[in-house]
């Protein structure tokens, strides 16, 4: 009973499920609210109906918590975006999400990802370099701000082969 009760209230086990057309309000939701220009549903649902991309869920019971959208060209992917619900992070559920999307990709025959991730973004940086990313560039004033303001990105590999 407590089991499903758990379930119920989304504490239960982290799931990394491949995501549906019904997850794409609670993914357009978590998108908004982890990014300045957050996806809409329209972009999410568009994604979902790709061949080339990989989209995966992040749920913890019943709850969809995060998610990971990778988009595959030839033997390269590049990770579009991960986003975990701001009450979950800090407990390495996204580096579960990350490992897990990985596997996929590889399952794909891809051999060489890369991302974007802001210069300044150090929880972003950290789980990255944790799961065998490396720097090998850096976009100038790549991601504008609300503001106006323009911050550096930075362009990390990592080889799956």
């Amino acid at each position: 009973m407590m089991a499903w009760l758990s379930e119920w209230l989304g504490r239960g086990t982290p799931a990394v499920e491949p995501a549906t057309v019904h997850d794409v309000p609670r993914l357009a939701q978590l998108h908004g609210a982890s990014f300045h220009r957050g996806w809409g549903e329209g972009e999410f649902e568009a994604m979902l109906g790709e061949r080339n991309t990989l989209v995966h869920r992040l749920r913890l019971g019943r709850k969809i918590i995060g998610f990971a959208v990778s988009r595959i060209g030839a033997d390269e992917a590049e990770i579009l975006s991960i986003a975990i619900d701001a009450g979950q992070r800090g407990r390495g559920l996204s580096r579960n999400l990350l490992l897990t999307h990985l596997g996929h990709l590889a399952g794909r025959g891809v051999r060489t990802v890369f991302l974007e991730v802001e210069e300044n973004n150090q929880p972003a940086r950290r789980l990255y370099e944790r799961a065998g990313f490396a720097v090998v560039g850096r976009r100038e004033r790549y991601y504008k701000q609300p503001g106006g303001e323009h911050l550096n990105a930075l362009l990390m590999r990592r080889d799956l082969s």
